[in-house]
């Protein structure tokens, strides 16, 4: 493909396994003249496993993004084009990437998607849970609403999709089984990677299980909006 002159490009870049990644994205990160990131000692493993040329890497903190935005803008004005990505899957989905992209399309320059794996739909794409629609929630706040959105959340007419981190993901599911019941639950961890575990089950299930069994990782669960009875 062919790199356009003062374009963003969003390039998807794998969650766990370094072989999920399109020639396409591989592409557009060795003719772009920089790469925006977030960790660059993880965007540089990516870039040397797949042959890269060395490139500017512009650091891209959650929280910090606005640092970022001034010379990221001046690299566009002078017709450069640039390629944002996150420590793995979408960038801005539960990862930096909005604030980014909200800036450089109010100063006028063109943002193109180069699509690829995220945690939610490979999740997704194994569920026996009913998933034609869907409330993607991400991570919930840490402290502060925490109560507030899982009190909105348990009256969705849909399933609801999680991110949560090995810290707290007891907490997590002991909070889901309060306030939404013993319901149907999919949990990913280390979703691609060598230890992948795959869950099926209630709630309460799920605490015995991973009482038992390892909680280190990044989780991605499926809530069900009800009782379910698994399908064979």
């Amino acid at each position: 493909m062919e790199i356009k002159s003062s374009t963003l490009y969003i390039v998807a870049t794998p969650i766990g396994n370094l072989e999920d990644v399109t020639y396409r994205a591989i592409q557009v990160l060795k003719d772009v003249d920089a790469i925006i990131c977030e960790d660059t000692r993880v965007t540089t493993r990516l870039l040397a496993r797949y042959e890269v040329p060395k490139k500017t890497l512009i650091p891209h903190y959650k929280n910090q993004e606005a640092k970022s935005i001034a010379p990221v803008i001046e690299r566009l004005e002078n017709g450069e084009s640039l390629a944002l990505v996150s420590d793995a899957g979408t960038p801005g989905i539960s990862d930096p990437g909005y604030y980014m992209v909200s800036e450089v399309v109010k100063a006028g320059f063109t943002v193109e998607p180069i699509p690829g794996v995220t945690a939610a739909t490979a999740l997704l794409s194994v569920s026996h849970i009913p998933n034609g629609h869907f409330y993607f929630e991400g991570f919930l706040p840490h402290k502060k609403g925490r109560q507030t959105r899982l009190k909105y959340l348990k009256d969705m007419d849909c399933g609801v999709i999680f991110y949560e981190s090995t810290h707290r993901i007891m907490k997590f599911f002991n909070e889901i089984l309060e306030y939404f019941g013993d319901r149907e639950v999919l949990v990913g961890r280390e979703l691609t990677k060598l230890h992948e575990t795959i869950f099926r089950g209630t709630c309460s299930e799920a605490i015995a299980f991973f009482e038992e069994h390892s909680q280190k990782g990044e989780f991605v669960i499926l809530i069900d909006k009800g009782q379910l009875t698994l399908l064979c």
